[in-house]
């Protein structure tokens, strides 16, 4: 049986963080679905479209990387698509502390699939996506944190919303 793990978040917009963690996941599991929370409480930069296709641009060399959305539970998700396994990044001790919460109640919803975590890289660890999204709205330079077609795109969203 292959082991396929959900790699989910946001993603608005997709860092160098995010797609270490996935290149990593990527060399452990047989498939790994980037999967786009579609989050109704939030007001996102990118949509759930440009999302999606922002991380498969950056992830085209990976071939055993699959891109994709959801809404509701990740655990509902994880068994649509056949995943016992679920990867989380941690960049912090805070990041610990809300995952294993998160790990927690998956495991009550459903105790076949597995999280595993996987340390951000040094580089990365004060990395976010509202970080790179805050930086680049006022032109700082964002090119050692994102791939350059996410740095074009934030670029882009940004200079229309000053039209």
């Amino acid at each position: 049986m292959p082991c396929i793990a959900v790699c989910p978040g946001s993603f608005d917009p997709i860092t160098n963080g995010h797609l270490d963690i996935i290149i990593r996941g990527a060399k452990i599991f047989d498939e790994v679905y980037v999967s786009v929370l579609n989050n109704s409480t939030k007001t996102p930069l990118f949509t759930v479209e440009e999302r999606i296709e922002l991380i498969k641009e950056v992830t085209k060399h990976i071939p055993n990387v699959k891109v994709d959305a959801f809404d509701g539970l990740l655990v509902d998700y994880a068994r649509r698509v056949n995943a016992n396994a679920i990867i989380r990044g941690l960049r912090a001790i805070s990041d610990f502390e809300y995952e294993m919460q998160n790990a927690s109640m998956n495991r009550v919803l459903d105790d076949d699939v597995e999280t595993f975590f996987i340390m951000t890289n040094n580089q990365y660890s004060f990395l976010s996506s509202s970080i790179v999204k805050e930086v680049a709205k006022y032109g700082g330079d964002i090119s050692e944190l994102v791939p350059p077609i996410v740095k074009n795109e934030l670029h882009n969203k940004f200079a229309a919303r000053k039209k």
